[in-house]
């Protein structure tokens, strides 16, 4: 009827755009019904011959292009040609361009947009791409009324965007988000309406990927059940019935390999055959579907190991590579699939020709220039593996690794919270130490060093960065490095105080999140560019680029860095010393992770059971002794579990590295400062007292302490900078803040701060030293950072708290208020210098974040903090001041007797020497004296 209503229709009719129009609209609408091609063409044409006849101004305009985009848009998604998704959106925008903020069209306009969007970002994994779907949908829907026929779709697209989105960076909140806007959707569409199965396929979808993540079988039930019924709705020879099996079949296998249910994979690999069979020729998904096909082929032969399962995945799985353009997001994911099945039919067959086709789509997907990071990282990671397993002197080792750890920054890059940042690096954190050991293992300090440097504290170091002196770029390009000063000081404050979306948020707050996550995107985006653009510059062509050993070993001080890498394979120690060009590598044959896991579980329970170690904050209401003493009982059975620790650090650790370094026993008598070593200890290691290790029972007693001074140093960076930029403190900041909270609420008192801080107070006055207390309620948090800035030194009295679930709520217990870890980190402090955290657990790390530093130590190191004094575990009240008041006597008393108001920072660490041999002094060797001094510990210069 349109057809011939067209034909009536004469050249030159006002009424022609509208009968083209309507019959684009009708060929559409046949094409998503039965897949032909010919039909989205011809609607496209009609379309697009509608906008050209429609003169600009004209009211109908808007819609014509509304759905051209729309056309465009579906043909995308049929034959995955990007010049339609880019017209799409350009059509898209005009049309959102042209619509009045009034106008009842606008929700439309803005979810067809956000649906391009979405299309757009499947196919190059842009993150900026997902941000503007979400954004414009989330629009979309809010502009609808409840009841409105459009609303279900408008959740749905949505919910999709959603899903998507948290495919890509796996934040739980895009997941709940999805689930929610789609459940909604499905719940609100009438039985027999020709969406509910794409809403049903959708709501199924996301349950499946919930489930991946929690692992509750619940939701894969949920799953199953949506795409069954999306599929039983769906007729025969419908163009969307293939997309519903697949998504059927792929939850199907997921179950399968949680639950091993062989009927499972049998029904997964019957819908997705199903799926494959009918697909036309050239759809854009048959990839998707193949590749599905064949990674349930390959779960069902590592159950069974039918090599016909094996066989028919590598061919689905080939078909699959071979149908994906170069240039496609999903190329990488589907090459790593291949490689694992021809990886798996080598180890069954043996075949030579299988394990290098295996490592060459490893490699291929590794480098690709498009796909999502985690994917790359894993397929680099296999690449890596494999070669150590097959080829242990293999030179590729080194670039697969180096491609696997430029990923990992890439995984948690500027644009998530730092809060985000952190989640993200939980599964992934031993990577540089397990590259670290493959390089050690080959004779490569240098990559070993690098790679430790580049791949711990990566949060820790992006701070650093944001906060990189720019005099040397400034005397190149002021406007430029204005420009990177400006975005960096945006990007630290969006990273450190952006909120997150939660599911008792109204839509309006979550669509001001949404805003606030594209700004920030913007951002990092910005910051990228501002980096290029810096890096073209000659001479700076390594601006803030992870730095090259050569240029960590320029400034190494006097005395040693020691890192010590532990992996499952080798544990090393890497020293760097200052003149050499390379760190001398120290191998640790009979050390290894499983020592450096049980010594800390058998130390953890002796501080349980002496009660010196706090999980919670609510566990941290101290017993009887302040800040954390309390009943003692002397080692368990006799056996003395702390001393052995102590004293297998010292044989396996300790011991071969001074050795290897040339250090001799120091005697106290000489008058000269004994020579300092800054450990940098990885994973569980990171939480042993290295610098206490040594033999406390027996005739032949020695200790580290007898070498050496200790200090600790999260990365060889956080000193070599300050070597490098040692500089004196402004005179008007010289000085000492000392606080302390005698009776802070929900906790037990500290009696003894208020004596502890006076007594410091009085010495510094003796000492001529600007210096200024604040007791109880006098301080509030703020007044703390101010008189932080305002001070080169600060003495922290108070009760401390480690959150384990978020380390940046880490935090200092005041009375009126608390300071937490992210807000000191948020701190710019220029004239840092000294702080001393007389408070329980400051240096305390997370156990699944061994190597990001996040504890209250570290906190203050990244605010500017040049050196900071905390505690490993909760420390009684007594041995407190003790080491409080002996500190600042050894630190406050010049050793030409002058009283010229300064003190030296940079003594700090002889400082706590000092004071704690006097506390060990006047202590026995019980297990219970030795946990009294061990938990004190030096970090920084």
């Amino acid at each position: 009827m349109l057809q011939q209503a067209l034909d009536l229709t004469p050249n030159g009719n006002a009424d022609m755009p509208g009968h083209l129009n309507n019959l684009g609209a009708s060929l559409s609408r046949r094409f998503e019904r039965t897949g032909k091609l010919a039909d989205i063409a011809d609607a496209i044409a009609v379309q697009q011959k509608a906008v050209d006849l429609t003169p600009h101004g004209h009211t109908d305009l808007r819609r014509f292009l509304n759905n051209l985009a729309a056309f465009l848009t579906r043909r995308f998604e049929r034959t995955g040609e990007v010049s339609d998704i880019e017209n799409a959106i350009s059509m898209g925008q005009k049309a959102l361009d042209l619509t009045p903020d009034s106008h009842t069209d606008l929700p439309i306009c803005l979810t067809n947009l956000g649906t391009s969007f979405t299309r757009r970002f499947q196919r190059t994994g842009e993150l900026s791409d997902i941000a503007d779907s979400i954004a414009v949908q989330q629009k979309a829907v809010d502009l609808t009324p409840h009841g409105h026929t459009d609303l279900g779709r408008f959740l749905n697209n949505l919910g999709g965007s959603f899903r998507r989105r948290y495919d890509r960076t796996g934040e739980l909140s895009d997941i709940a988000d999805a689930l929610s806007v789609q459940q909604e959707a499905v719940d609100i569409t009438p039985h027999g309406h020709t969406e509910l199965p794409t809403r049903l396929g959708n709501l199924g979808s996301s349950f499946s990927r919930r489930f991946e993540c929690t692992g509750e079988l619940s939701d894969l039930a949920d799953a199953i059940s949506a795409h069954q019924k999306a599929v039983n709705l769906t007729p025969h020879g419908h163009a969307y019935l293939p997309a519903w099996l697949n998504n059927l079949g792929h939850s199907y296998q997921i179950r399968f390999v949680r639950t091993g249910e062989l009927s499972d994979i049998a029904n997964a690999i019957s819908a997705q055959q199903k799926a494959v069979d009918l697909a036309p020729h050239g759809h854009a998904d048959l990839p998707a579907w193949l590749n599905n096909l064949g990674n349930s082929f390959s779960c069902r032969f590592e159950r069974t190991g039918e090599l016909s399962d094996i066989a028919d995945a590598i061919a689905a799985q080939q078909k699959a590579v071979d149908l994906t353009p170069h240039g496609d997001a999903d190329r990488p994911g589907r090459l790593t699939n291949l490689g694992i099945s021809l990886y798996s039919c080598f180890i069954s067959n043996h075949n030579s020709g299988d394990l290098e086709e295996s490592l060459s789509h490893y490699k291929a997907a590794a480098i690709s220039i498009v796909g999502p990071p985690r994917v790359k990282l894993d397929a680099a990671t296999r690449w890596a593996r494999t070669l150590i397993t097959h080829f242990p002197q293999s030179p590729d080792i080194i670039p697969s690794f180096e491609t696997a750890l430029d990923q990992v920054a890439l995984i948690a890059g500027l644009e998530q919270t730092v809060q985000g940042r952190y989640t993200q690096l939980e599964s992934i954190s031993d990577l540089p130490l397990e590259a670290a050991a493959a390089a050690c293992a080959l004779e490569r300090a240098d990559k070993a060093l690098e790679w430790l440097e580049q791949g711990r504290c990566l949060v820790w170091t992006q701070q650093n960065n944001l906060r990189t002196p720019l005099e040397d770029l400034q005397s190149h390009n002021k406007d430029l490095a204005q420009d990177i000063s400006n975005v960096s000081k945006q990007l630290e404050n969006a990273g450190s105080s952006r909120g997150q979306s939660n599911a008792d948020m109204s839509l309006s707050e979550k669509i001001s999140l949404e805003n606030e996550a594209r700004a920030h995107l913007g951002l990092a985006k910005k910051w990228e560019d501002l980096l290029k653009t810096a890096r073209a510059i000659p001479g700076f062509e390594s601006f803030l680029k992870p730095l090259s050993c050569s240029f960590l070993m320029q400034d190494v001080p006097e005395s040693a860095i020691v890192v010590i890498n532990i992996d499952e394979r080798r544990c090393d120690a890497l020293a760097l010393l200052p003149g050499l060009e390379e760190p001398l590598h120290i191998p640790l044959p009979i050390f290894s992770i499983k020592k450096a896991t049980d010594y800390r579980t058998e130390l953890a329970s002796q501080l349980r059971e002496h009660h010196l170690r706090a999980r919670e904050e609510q566990e941290m209401k101290i017993q009887s002794s302040g800040r954390g003493a309390g009943p003692v009982a002397i080692g368990r059975h006799g056996k003395n579990p702390v001393c052995r620790v102590l004293r297998n650090l010292w044989h396996e650790v300790v011991k071969p590295i001074l050795h290897g370094l040339g250090f001799q026993h120091m005697h106290q008598s000489n008058g000269q400062l004994p020579p300092r070593l800054w450990w940098c200890p990885t994973g569980p290691l990171s939480f042993l007292p290295l610098h206490a290790a040594g033999i406390y029972r027996g005739s032949n007693r020695e200790s580290v302490s007898e070498y050496v001074v200790s200090s600790y140093t999260p990365t060889v960076t956080a000193i070599t900078d300050r070597v490098k930029n040692r500089g004196s403190v402004d005179v008007k900041a010289l000085g000492l803040f000392l606080t302390s909270q005698p009776n802070v609420p929900d906790t037990s008192p500290i009696p003894g701060t208020t004596s502890e801080v006076r007594a410091i107070v009085k010495r510094a006055e003796e000492s001529g030293v600007r210096v200024m207390k604040c007791e109880g309620e006098e301080l509030t948090v703020d007044a703390c950072l101010t008189r932080m800035q305002d001070f080169s030194s600060i003495h922290l009295a108070c009760h401390g708290s480690q959150n384990a679930t978020e380390p940046l709520r880490s935090r200092f217990l005041f009375h009126r208020g608390s300071l937490e870890l992210g807000r000191i980190i948020q701190s710019d402090l220029k004239n840092a210098d000294l702080a001393f955290l007389s408070a329980c657990q400051t240096s305390t790390g997370e156990e699944k974040l061994s190597d990001e530093a996040v504890h209250l130590t570290a906190g203050m190191l990244a605010a500017g903090y040049r050196r900071v004094i905390g505690t490993m575990w909760s420390i009684g009240d007594k041995p407190a001041q003790e080491v409080a008041i002996n500190f600042y006597e050894y630190l406050l008393t010049p050793l030409d007797g002058s009283k010229d108001g300064s003190f030296d920072g940079a003594l700090s660490a002889f400082a706590l020497d000092h004071a704690t041999r006097k506390l060990r002094l006047s202590l026995d060797d019980s297990e219970h004296s030795l946990l009294t001094w061990i938990p004190f510990v030096h970090f920084g210069d």
